[in-house]
């Protein structure tokens, strides 16, 4: 479905509904990532033109849509609308060829790149029966279409752009964002932002739990990869595959590794029928503890990525039966190192053909660990970013490898802070206060470092521990300060990235990419630019062109 612009347009009632059943068919029949702008209104210099309908379609094109309601017919060469003493002459071809060129020169003038992509324009006359394959000397076939070719209008929009249009260049995807905030009137103001923050978020969840019904269609895998991008549902469809595996009667544990996640996973299952809870949610360190293994330091790299798995199966294998797994669902399995496999293999009552589902996203291996799960089938691949606007996941894929289609809402613009890591954290401050001033409430901010800790995240952890730390997160009550590292799987409404410093620059993009899509809302990345830029590359400088630069000022008197 195509996304008007705006998405409720008055129709006016002037015409008998033309444009009205113009702009539905385009809405209904168009891809989702193609941008209808409807009743556009173009200002060049004394002249003004107005666009019925501008089709932006990304790589293919851009089409400008004349639409003539009633009955429209053609005289001695000449186009005629109505009938009797109110019949009169226009000219639909010559409006729309007028209105494609003044289209072409402002975005020239304004730099936009979409000026180069081919550009087509259409007549629909959706009142009036156009015969098939009708041309004129000033129109070729299919250039100007009537009310049978409705229901293939959005074919004919494509042909006119490929076969008619003008210019060489395909519309870039990268070039529909600044083309939008061109003609769509710039940003949205703050007020605007925050008013529809609740709606975009309402729209996230209701995209999520539309897609339990690829479980349905996989429901006969008894093991199976889940690969997606950041945002694409992975945790919420983990959390329901684990529902629907022990509401079925199996014995499941649910694992992940990071401290945040495992513990918003224990928390949204608490809240499930015990019939329809896993036996297990958590860390996958926390598995063999629960069977008897001895606590180990924080500080103990081989305790945790060696001797504590190792001993996992062990344990597995000195348990009774009944106290094994039906099934293992794993999010965030990307985490997992080659050496803890086996050992939860074992913890299955059936190790050869047990249940084994695993969620990853291979953008996110942030941690120096390269295992693969024991599947041999092909992986499923989710290729769409539900969770957060346009512009965020537009900035955040351009670090990634794979191709993620953006399917939130619009949003605002990236703002980017640029300022040298040895100050970022002190600016990443001042950015808070500013946007607790714009009117966000402190529980929808979370503030990520990839350095350095920020030292209230050290302060709230040494001070409550781990648990009480986490707890707060969910509470949602105050401004998180938190690393990137311990946020995958999480997710904020406003997130501030704080590009510090990487202790492992091997992973630097990794990093970013993560850390940048934690936000659903509003993102703003505090950091040095270039250097930003220098490890994501020209993908990553292209998409930073769209940002909006942003200065908070500090206080001289501090």
């Amino acid at each position: 479905m195509g996304r008007l612009m705006p998405p409720e347009p008055d129709h006016g009632a002037t015409d008998g509904g033309a444009e009205r059943a113009v702009w539905e068919a385009l809405r209904d029949q168009l891809p989702d990532d193609v941008v209808v702008f409807v009743n556009l209104l173009l200002l060049d210099g004394p002249d003004e033109r107005e666009i019925d309908a501008l089709v932006a379609w990304p790589d293919l094109g851009l089409c400008v849509v004349e639409v003539k309601g009633g009955h429209v017919s053609r005289r001695d060469g000449q186009w005629v609308q109505g009938s009797g003493t109110r019949a009169y002459e226009i000219d639909p071809v010559f409006q729309a060829r007028r209105a494609r060129h003044t289209l072409h020169d402002l975005l020239r003038q304004h730099g936009l790149h979409a000026w180069r992509a081919r550009t087509a324009d259409l007549v629909v006359l959706p009142h009036t029966v156009v015969p098939h394959g009708w041309a004129s000397a000033g129109s070729p076939a299919g250039t100007v279409v009537g009310r049978e070719d409705l229901d293939q209008l959005a074919a004919h929009v494509k042909r006119a752009i490929d076969v008619h249009g003008t210019g060489h260049a395909h519309l870039a995807a990268d070039d529909v964002a600044p083309l939008v905030d061109f003609l769509g009137g710039a940003f949205p103001s703050q007020v605007e932002v925050l008013a529809s923050a609740a709606q975009i978020e309402d729209r996230v969840e209701q995209m999520t739990r539309d897609q339990a019904r690829m479980l349905d269609h996989l429901r006969s895998f008894d093991r199976l990869r889940i690969i997606g991008g950041a945002g694409s549902g992975k945790t919420w469809l983990a959390l329901e595959q684990a529902r629907r595996r022990a509401a079925a009667g199996e014995r499941v544990a649910l694992v992940c590794y990071s401290r945040g996640l495992g513990r918003y996973l224990e928390r949204i299952t608490a809240t499930w029928p015990p019939k329809q809870r896993p036996a297990f949610v958590g860390l996958f360190h926390d598995l063999p503890l629960q069977w008897g293994a001895a606590p180990g330091s924080d500080d103990d790299a081989d305790y945790f990525e060696r001797r504590l798995p190792l001993q996992l199966a062990e344990l597995a294998d000195a348990r009774d039966e009944a106290e094994r797994f039906d099934c293992v669902v794993v999010d965030e399995a990307q985490d997992f190192s080659a050496l803890w496999w086996p050992s939860l293999v074992r913890c299955l009552r059936d190790r050869e053909a047990g249940g084994l589902w695993v969620f990853m996203d291979e953008d996110q291996r942030i941690f120096d660990r390269d295992g693969s799960a024991p599947i041999t089938l092909p992986p499923v691949r989710l290729d769409e970013n539900l969770r957060s606007t346009k512009q965020i996941a537009q900035c955040f894929g351009s670090f990634g490898t794979s191709t993620v289609k953006p399917r939130g809402a619009a949003g605002a613009p990236v703002r980017l802070v640029d300022v040298p890591a040895d100050g970022a954290v002190t600016t990443a401050d001042r950015v808070v206060d500013a946007l607790l001033d714009e009117g966000w409430q402190p529980g929808q901010i979370a503030l990520l470092t990839t350095g350095r800790r920020h030292p209230e995240q050290v302060n709230a952890v040494e001070m409550g521990g781990h648990a009480v730390y986490w707890d707060r997160f969910f509470a949602g009550e105050d401004v998180f300060y938190g690393h990137v590292l311990g946020f995958k799987g999480l997710e904020r409404t406003v997130v501030v990235l704080v590009a510090n410093g990487f202790r492992d620059s091997g992973r630097a993009r990794s990093m970013l990419y993560t850390g940048l899509s934690r936000a659903r809302v509003l993102l703003v990345l505090v950091g040095p630019r270039g250097e930003v830029e220098r490890i994501g590359g020209d993908g990553v400088r292209s998409r930073l062109r769209h940002a909006s630069s942003w200065s908070v000022e500090g206080d001289d008197d501090d």
